[in-house]
C-alpha cells in the first residue's frame, strides 16, 4: 500500500510541476515569476547555451506569453555582452526565422517600444558611472579595475551607458536575463553572486529567484541549476543574517533537491521554517505543491485541509499528529495521506531538520489555521 501511495503522490507531483514550468498564463501573485519572466529565463539560458532548437521553442513561448518583438530583441542584444557576439547573432537569426514562420501563419506579434536615445548632456563615462551606481546601489570599485582601467571604462561607457541605459527594458528584466545566462555558462560564480544581489536590489524576490533556480534545473540541467542554487542559498542566508555554516545538524542542507524558499509566517509556524511554492495551483485550481523545510524543533500550528493533503518526506526526521491520536514519527521516504477536515500538525524532530513536499487539495477551500502547538505538547512526544 505504501508503494502505491508513493507512486501516486509522485506521479501527481511530477504532473503538477511539469504544468507549472510550462505554464503560459501569468500567475496571480507578484511573489512568483509570471509567464513572460519565465520565458525570459529560458530565452536567455538557451541563447547562452547555444541550443538553437530549444531557443526557438522558448522564443515561441515568449511571444505567446506576450513579450513584444523589441523586448525579445533587446534581451538577445544585451546578452552579447555576457555570452559573446556569436551566441547573440545566432539567437537573432533564429528569432528572425521564427517571426517569418509566425507571420506566414497569420500570427501578428506586437512590435513594442523602441529604445529612446541616450541623453547627450553627459559623457558616456559620466552617464555610465551614474547608471552603474544606481543599478548596484553604491559606487563600484575593485582591484581588477585598477589593474586594468580599460575594462572599467568599457563597462561604464558601453555596458551601463549604451546597453543598460536603453529604456525599453527595466533593470529587473535585464538582471533576470543576465543571471539566466551566467547560471547557464557556469564557472562564473563570482559574477553570478554579484548579479543575484543586484537582481534583489532591483526588485526580484528570494522566492522568485528560487523559482528561477527550479527553471534552470529542469530546463538547462541539474549541474547548472545546483551550482547556481548553492550560490543563491549562500547569498540568501547571509542576506537574512543567518550563519553560513553547513555542518550544523539543525540547519537544512544547502544542496537540497529544491531551493529553500521564503521563511514561513510566524503566526502559523513555531520555530524557523521555509516554504517554496513549486506549484501555485494546477489549471483546475485544485492542487498546489510546496516544498517545506523545517529547522530542528520547528513545526506548524494545528490546522485543517478541507479536502485533504499528502506529505512526502524528502529528508530528515519529524512528527505528524492528528488531534486526539499519538504523534507518529516520520522520516525520509514516508508518505502521509491526511484525510479531509482532520485537525493535525507536522514538523521536525528536536534533533533533526525535516524536509517534505506538501501536495494540497484546495477543492473545498484553503487551509484553516488553528492554535499553535505548545511547547508542552511538543515536549511530551516520545
Amino acid at each position: 500500500m505504501k508503494s502505491i501511495q508513493i507512486f501516486s503522490a509522485l506521479a501527481l507531483f511530477v504532473s503538477c510541476l511539469s504544468k507549472e514550468l510550462n505554464a503560459q498564463q501569468p500567475m496571480n501573485t507578484h511573489q512568483t515569476l509570471d509567464s513572460k519572466q519565465q520565458s525570459i529565463v529560458k530565452i536567455s539560458a538557451f541563447t547562452a547555451k547555444g541550443d538553437l532548437l530549444q531557443l526557438q521553442n522558448a522564443l515561441n513561448d515568449g511571444l505567446n506569453a506576450g513579450l513584444t518583438i523589441n523586448e525579445v530583441k533587446e534581451i538577445i542584444i544585451q546578452l552579447y555582452a555576457y555570452t559573446g557576439f556569436p551566441r547573440s547573432l545566432n539567437a537573432l537569426q533564429t528569432f528572425m526565422v521564427l517571426l517569418k514562420e509566425r507571420a506566414q501563419k497569420d500570427i501578428k506579434d506586437e512590435l513594442g517600444k523602441q529604445a529612446s536615445p541616450v541623453p547627450v548632456n553627459k559623457t558616456k563615462q559620466e552617464l555610465g558611472t551614474e547608471l552603474q551606481t544606481r543599478l548596484v546601489g553604491q559606487p563600484v570599485k575593485g582591484e581588477v579595475f585598477e589593474f586594468a582601467p580599460a575594462i572599467d571604462q568599457f563597462l561604464k561607457e558601453h555596458l551601463f551607458c549604451d546597453i543598460f541605459g536603453r529604456d525599453n527594458l527595466d533593470w529587473k528584466t535585464r538582471e533576470l536575463a543576465t543571471i539566466s545566462a551566467l547560471a547557464t555558462l557556469g564557472g562564473v560564480e563570482s559574477q553570478l553572486r554579484s548579479h543575484f544581489g543586484v537582481a534583489m536590489y532591483n526588485g526580484l524576490t528570494g522566492e522568485q529567484l528560487n523559482q528561477f533556480i527550479s527553471i534552470i534545473q529542469s530546463k538547462v540541467g541539474p549541474k547548472e541549476g545546483n551550482a547556481a542554487n548553492q550560490v543563491l542559498q549562500t547569498l540568501l542566508k547571509q542576506t537574512n543574517g543567518q550563519n553560513d555554516k553547513t555542518d550544523n545538524p539543525q540547519e537544512p542542507a544547502v544542496n537540497a533537491i529544491f531551493p529553500q524558499g521564503e521563511k514561513a509566517p510566524k503566526e502559523y509556524f513555531t520555530g524557523t521554517a521555509w516554504v517554496n511554492r513549486l506549484v501555485q495551483q494546477d489549471e483546475t485550481g485544485t492542487y498546489s505543491v510546496g516544498n517545506v523545510v523545517f529547522q530542528a524543533g520547528a513545526r506548524t500550528a494545528w490546522h485543517i485541509h478541507p479536502a485533504g493533503q499528502t506529505l512526502i518526506v524528502l529528508d530528515g526526521k519529524g512528527w505528524y499528529q492528528e488531534k486526539g491520536k499519538p504523534a507518529r514519527s516520520i522520516s525520509k521516504g514516508d508518505v502521509i495521506v491526511i484525510p479531509s477536515n482532520t485537525i493535525h500538525w507536522h514538523g521536525a524532530a528536536k534533533d533533526s531538520p525535516l524536509t517534505h513536499l506538501a501536495i494540497t487539495n484546495s477543492r473545498d477551500g484553503g487551509v484553516k489555521w488553528l492554535q499553535p502547538v505548545t511547547d508542552e505538547e511538543y515536549s511530551s512526544i516520545k
